[in-house]
């Protein structure tokens, strides 16, 4: 009987709610999708009309319903920078300390996990009270008694405390890639560049380092695509209106597409007759972003392609 038990081949029986489930997830990704391609195909359809080498390049005119754009992307790209400059090194430097140097169940390791995870939670619009509070008005202030003395003001709004407040905002999402990237690099690794002499510093630097460089900039893109298209935090800490001019100094107010968005669809006086700067500037925007994410995705494979006859 044991035998002829055991010599039965298995047979695969898929129940019912096996059944509703791979239905139920197949169903949910053609819904994401197809919401996804409604979006973008309505903000194609009604801002392709409105993209021409004029709006890309002239600025706005005639109280925001004639010109173009030019200054709100030079505003936008900017941010993206200066916000990316500040979030990386921080957050890699973090993560670092975390999985490298910390010691096992350290206190202070534990305190920055935790956070580090709520900061990833908290609304962005906070985010845009705290760059208000402490960047522009008690950093910005401080820097301008002791420096400039009113001869130069840091004490309001500006392309710097926007771009810091991004950082901020950005940083669990560095942290958490590049601490996963660090996880990942096999441990024989470490032990075999300790055993020839290197010092800590070195192995990471030259061996783990270029290693997780990959995840390290998945975790930069991931960073610049969510800050990039962020509109609440730089309502206070920097975003104009209407700005026509491009900013000169980091303590200049800029425009910004996101916002530019934002206000064309709800303070504009007529806004049938903005809708067309609406849906090109939202194209412009995602258009923007899409080119920054490819644009990081080939430096990371150029990168990987580098490093892999070097390993």
């Amino acid at each position: 009987m044991s035998d002829a038990t055991s010599s039965t081949p298995f047979v695969r029986r898929d129940g019912i709610f096996d059944r509703i489930l791979v239905v139920g997830s197949a169903g949910a990704c053609v819904a994401l999708l197809g919401m996804l391609a409604m979006v973008l195909l309505d903000i194609v359809i009604g801002g392709s009309g409105r993209i021409s080498l004029e709006f890309l390049t002239a600025a706005p005119s005639n109280g925001m319903t004639e010109g173009g754009i030019f200054p709100a992307i030079v505003g936008t790209a900017l941010l993206t920078f200066l916000m990316t400059i500040a979030a990386v090194p921080a957050g890699v430097a973090t993560a670092v300390y975390l999985n490298e140097y910390a010691p096992t169940n350290s206190t202070l390791a534990r305190v920055v996990r935790v956070s580090i995870a709520n900061l990833a939670g908290v609304p962005s619009i906070v985010f845009g009270l705290f760059g208000l509070g402490f960047f522009v008005s008690t950093l910005g202030r401080a820097i301008d008694v002791t420096l400039f003395s009113g001869e130069l003001t840091f004490a309001r709004p500006s392309l710097l405390w926007a771009a810091l407040t991004l950082s901020v905002l950005t940083l669990p999402v560095v942290v958490v890639a590049t601490e996963e990237a660090l996880r990942a690099v096999p441990r024989e690794l470490r032990d075999a560049s300790l055993a020839l002499g290197a010092t800590r510093f070195e192995t990471v630097v030259r061996i783990v380092l270029p290693e997780a460089l990959g995840g390290i900039l998945t975790g930069a893109i991931l960073a610049v695509s969510r800050g990039a298209g962020e509109v609440a935090p730089i309502m206070f800490t920097g975003a104009a209106y209407f700005l026509p001019q491009l900013p000169s100094h980091l303590n200049d107010a800029f425009m910004n597409l996101g916002y530019h968005v934002y206000v064309l669809a709800t303070q504009s006086p007529d806004v049938e007759k903005t809708k067309p700067i609406l849906y090109g500037t939202a194209l412009v925007l995602l258009m923007l972003t899409f080119l920054l994410n490819v644009v990081a995705v080939i430096l990371r494979s150029r990168t990987r392609g580098k490093l892999k006859p070097a390993l």
